[in-house]
């Protein structure tokens, strides 16, 4: 079937794939509010430092990292529903726990203060590598392979949506009335993950047999990441991703960015957080009326670039809305790569293998936003604020001329020839 004879809403009439970005989306919301509040609590009432904001991505990275390396195995090898709905379920546990250091009630927790907290990131770390190596191997299960792109589109727009409510939310009900209310923002927390369990308990899932060669973890990872460096187009698309997120990471400093270049406040910040989002939405709509293809090499380098471009032009922003406009250009070209690499993963990879090649890819790609974010804090406290910034986009745009300068056929990728 041609996508073209296939509207893009359509794909709701999946009953499976509309439960499943549902509870994508409820799940997201949380997650986002979650780590929007933790950011908060560092900054204002422990730290007041930029450089503690990226040791929140590092707390959050290493362990995900290590985690990756059993997490592929495991999605390629039991059942992938019950392994999304545990994870969510111990991602409302962090906040049950989150929830209790911010009453300041129990004498234990306050006597060790935001330590707590980094030990709390250190488990929500472990819990994503497993929701991440999940999440796209059984997105793919539950649709034709003509939907892939379009599948990607909405799935990345359910992740953005989330991604633009959470904040917001997270950031209103923090700073309310004045004061700071970390609990009410993690009680809400528990409930959307409750939601997000609900409707991944509604989707029709059964596994597919599949002959599997019997081979240990090891020998597992292997196969995953040999893989990954056999597919040229996806290991480039990957590296784009990796090396934008990395030094173009400035949300996770943004707390500090508010606070020093806008002089605002924290509700202020939870609309600047949400705009790359709000950018990402709005492209997403254009790609699923007009799904990339043909020239998707092209375009994957022309958005890398763009990202770079307009992470640089908000280092040098000094006014809230002009700083919000950057930041919601630079979310709509980071989708373009979001989707592209997404689709290059779902159409190359064989379904025995989605497990372990969405986690080398959370490797790379989902710990480079908490190690950017450490990169962003780091390079914050050598260089300054704002010139950590410009580095950052600047480093972006001499990626992508590497890239495409290694990868020369990386300009001919066309979507609808692979297979």
């Amino acid at each position: 079937m041609s996508l073209k004879k296939i509207p893009s809403l359509e794909i709701f009439k999946i009953k499976n794939f509309a439960r499943f970005i549902a509870g994508r989306f409820f799940t997201t919301l949380a997650i986002q509010m979650q780590m929007t509040t933790i950011g908060l609590q560092i900054y204002y009432e422990y730290t007041h430092s930029a450089f503690s904001l990226g040791l929140t991505g590092l707390f959050e990275a290493i362990p995900f990292i290590a985690a990756s390396f059993f997490s592929g195995y495991v999605s390629d090898n039991f059942n992938r529903k019950k392994i999304i709905i545990s994870t969510v379920l111990a991602l409302v546990l962090c906040s049950v726990l989150l929830f209790l250091v911010s009453l300041h009630k129990i004498p234990f927790l306050e006597l060790i203060g935001y330590h707590a907290i980094f030990g709390i990131i250190i488990c929500v770390g472990i819990i994503r590598a497993f929701f991440a190596a999940t999440m796209n191997p059984m997105l793919s299960q539950l649709i034709d392979r003509e939907l892939y792109t379009i599948s990607a589109t909405w799935n990345s727009t359910a992740f953005h949506i989330g991604s633009i409510t959470g904040p917001i939310l997270a950031a209103f009900l923090y700073g309310l009335n004045g004061s700071y209310h970390a609990e009410n923002v993690y009680f809400i927390n528990i409930l959307l993950f409750f939601l997000g369990v609900f409707f991944f308990s509604l989707v029709a899932y059964q596994r597919p047999y599949i002959v599997q060669v019997k081979e240990g973890i090891v020998q597992s990872l292997r196969v995953g990441i040999r893989f990954v460096f056999q597919q040229k187009m996806l290991l480039s698309a990957i590296m784009l991703d990796l090396f934008a997120v990395f030094f173009g990471g400035a949300i996770t400093i943004l707390p500090a960015f508010v606070d020093q270049i806008l002089h605002a406040g924290p509700q202020d910040l939870g609309l600047l957080r949400t705009a790359p989002a709000i950018g990402a939405v709005l492209m997403a709509f254009v790609l699923a009326a007009k799904p990339p293809a043909k020239n998707a090499g092209k375009l994957l380098l022309f958005a890398v670039a763009m990202f770079g471009v307009f992470t640089i032009a908000f280092g040098f922003c000094t006014h809230y809305w002009a700083a919000f406009s950057m930041l919601l250009l630079s979310g709509a070209f980071d989708n373009i790569s979001v989707v592209i690499r997404s689709s290059i993963m779902q159409l190359a990879t064989p379904d025995e293998m989605r497990g372990r090649v969405a986690a080398v890819n959370s490797v790379f790609i989902g710990s480079s936003n908490e190690i950017g974010g450490f990169e962003s804090g780091f390079a914050a406290k050598i260089m300054g604020l704002v010139p950590s910034i410009i580095f950052g986009g600047g480093m972006t745009l001499i990626v992508v001329a590497a890239i495409a300068k290694l990868n020369p056929k990386l300009k001919k990728l066309d979507l609808s020839k692979i297979e």
